[in-house]
C-alpha cells in the first residue's frame, strides 16, 4: 500500500511527471522518467496519447452562429445582417446573446441591466424610457453608467427589453 502512494506523491510533487516504475501511471501520463545510471532522471515525452487528451480541452474560441432565417428552436434570434444606424450599438455576448439580464437585491428589489453599450448610452437610456412608458404607462426610473456601457432600469422587463432590441436590429 506504501509504494502506489509513493508514485503518487512523487507524481504531484514533478508537476504531472511520473515514474517509469508504475506502468499505470506511465500510460495515463503524457510525460515519463527514466532513471539513468547517473541517477538524473530524463524526461520522455509522448504525443501519440495526445489525441485522447485533446478531446477533454474545451475549444479556445466559441465558433460563429449558424446562419438561418428567424428564431432557433432553442428561441434564440440571429442578430440582423447590418447594424442598426443609431448612435449606440449593443454587442452580443460572447455567447451571441442579448445581453439584457434580471437582478434582485436585498430579496425584494427586481432592476432589469443592459449591458455592453457602446456609443451614446444617454440615447440608448432616452429610447428605453420612451419604450418601457409605452409599455407601462407611467415614466420608469433608471440609471445609466457610462463608465461600465451598463442602463439598470428598475423593475423586471427583461422579456419585453430583449425583444425589442432585436426588433431594432441588435
Amino acid at each position: 500500500m506504501a509504494a502506489p502512494c509513493r508514485s503518487v506523491l512523487a507524481t504531484l510533487r514533478r508537476g504531472g511527471l511520473t515514474r517509469s516504475g508504475t506502468a499505470a501511471a506511465a500510460r495515463a501520463g503524457l510525460r515519463s522518467e527514466h532513471s539513468s545510471a547517473g541517477g538524473r532522471g530524463a524526461v520522455e515525452e509522448s504525443v501519440e496519447e495526445y489525441k485522447y487528451v485533446e478531446r477533454l480541452v474545451p475549444p479556445s474560441r466559441i465558433p460563429s452562429p449558424p446562419k438561418h432565417e428567424g428564431s432557433a428552436p432553442s428561441g434564440w434570434t440571429p442578430p440582423s445582417e447590418t447594424p442598426p444606424s443609431l448612435p449606440y450599438m449593443i454587442r452580443r455576448s460572447r455567447m451571441h446573446n442579448v445581453p439584457v439580464y434580471s437582478d434582485i437585491k436585498h430579496g425584494n428589489q427586481k432592476s432589469t441591466l443592459v449591458r455592453r453599450v457602446e456609443g451614446d448610452v444617454w440615447a440608448l437610456n432616452k429610447d428605453v424610457k420612451d419604450f418601457l412608458q409605452q409599455i407601462t404607462g407611467r415614466e420608469t426610473v433608471t440609471q445609466v453608467n457610462e463608465v461600465t456601457g451598463t442602463v439598470r432600469i428598475k423593475g423586471e422587463f427583461e422579456k419585453e427589453l430583449k425583444a425589442w432590441l432585436i426588433q431594432r436590429g441588435f
